[in-house]
């Protein structure tokens, strides 16, 4: 009687050089980031934020010794503990000379790239060890970005983004662009000394061809936006479903960041994790506070082509009603008080002064003016 044998193990599936490539490129990253936060810790004043970084550069050199594992044992034996990169004693350098102010924000982006990378890692990868490691890492890196978000004073989940523009910022934008770009082709053309037909006429077709541009470039953008949101959201399912302890620890800190006492905000987390839907819908909207969209690409491309047409009218108009002097230093006074209103709306988005603002775009105006008056002139002698 012949004893049946047991079945042969599955070959394992060697991983190519891109995948090799990668892992790499994970292995540097995280030793790096060890590098790094020791450097954090040293500069630090405060004792318990030391003692974290210490905790998260111990962190980083785990999973620095993760992946010196997981290339050893695919035929690529690599140091657990490898020297910095030139790159990252670049920025320990700039750390030391502007303080650990600097070094956050750059570690909590590097920590919301990892996030990305390994949960695209994981989903990617045909080889199981290297599924597992990226799926382990993913959760802690996770974990670290919360923790230096915390510090940073940011409650989302810093590996999404979702940054968006508004109406108000089209207009203001496509009208800078339209009246800035047409400003400088009709001081060219009057520096070319020509007719004043000529002058209307370049200035209305580089009217139509900024509104197009512009009106193309919002629809792509609104568009893009779009895409980006329902990456973010599906990103945000996956989440859910391969890490829900740190998904539901997130909503607990989100509840108790709005007065919730800790065991209400743990029973109501529990609560909408039991029901993945209804977890996705409080995670978008409470975490990346992504709302209804309010607009669609066809709408924000028609806003911005039409804002920034009316900007490229305003140096022509002059040249439909008046004579060609009085049409071109008309319209060099009405550009130049443009520009200076429109760079104090633009501090409404960077912040800065009225005064300050306006008057950049005012200097940034006359520039533009006098090359493209010079250009314009020198064009018309040459040729």
């Amino acid at each position: 009687m012949m004893t049946a044998r047991a079945p042969a193990p599955a070959p394992r599936l060697a991983p190519d050089r891109h995948s090799l490539h990668e892992w790499l490129h994970h292995w540097q990253d995280e030793s790096d980031a060890a590098y790094l936060y020791g450097e954090l810790a040293a500069q630090e004043p405060d004792p318990g934020k030391q003692e974290i970084y210490r905790q998260l550069a111990d962190g980083e050199r785990r999973h620095t010794e993760l992946w010196a594992k997981l290339l050893s044992n695919n035929g690529r034996p690599v140091a657990t503990d490898p020297p910095p990169s030139f790159k990252a004693r670049i920025l320990a350098w700039l750390g030391r000379r502007f303080g650990p102010r600097y070094l956050l924000p750059l570690l909590l982006r590097e920590e919301g790239r990892e996030v990305k990378g390994y949960m695209d890692l994981h989903a990617a990868s045909r080889a199981a060890d290297a599924r597992q490691v990226s799926l382990t890492l993913a959760r802690e890196s996770a974990e670290h970005a919360e923790t230096l978000a915390s510090l940073a004073g940011r409650s989302s989940e810093p590996w999404h983004r979702t940054e968006s523009g508004g109406f108000l910022r089209n207009v203001v934008y496509g009208f800078n662009d339209g009246l800035t770009a047409n400003f400088g082709l009709v001081a060219g053309v009057i520096g070319a000394d020509v007719a004043p037909h000529v002058v209307l006429v370049s200035g209305l077709a580089g009217m139509i061809a900024d509104a197009l541009s512009m009106g193309a470039s919002g629809y792509l953008a609104a568009k893009s936006e779009l895409e980006v949101y329902a990456h973010e959201i599906a990103m945000e399912k996956e989440e859910i479903r391969l890490m829900p302890d740190v998904e539901q620890e997130e909503l607990m800190l989100l509840y108790q960041a709005k007065g919730v006492d800790p065991r209400t905000a743990h029973r109501m987390a529990s609560e909408v994790m039991q029901d993945p839907q209804r977890a996705l819908g409080e995670q978008v909207r409470e975490e990346l506070k992504i709302g209804e969209a309010h607009a669609t690409p066809f709408k924000e491309g028609w806003l911005t082509g039409a804002a920034t047409a009316v900007g490229a009218l305003i140096p022509v108009a002059p040249f439909l009603v008046l004579p060609a002097r009085a049409a071109a230093w008309t319209a060099f006074t009405i550009a130049m008080l443009s520009h200076f209103l429109v760079g104090a709306a633009r501090s409404l988005f960077t912040g800065r002064g009225v005064i300050r603002s306006g008057t950049d775009m005012f200097v940034v105006g006359l520039g533009v003016a006098g090359v493209g008056y010079f250009v314009g002139e020198m064009v018309a002698k040459v040729f």
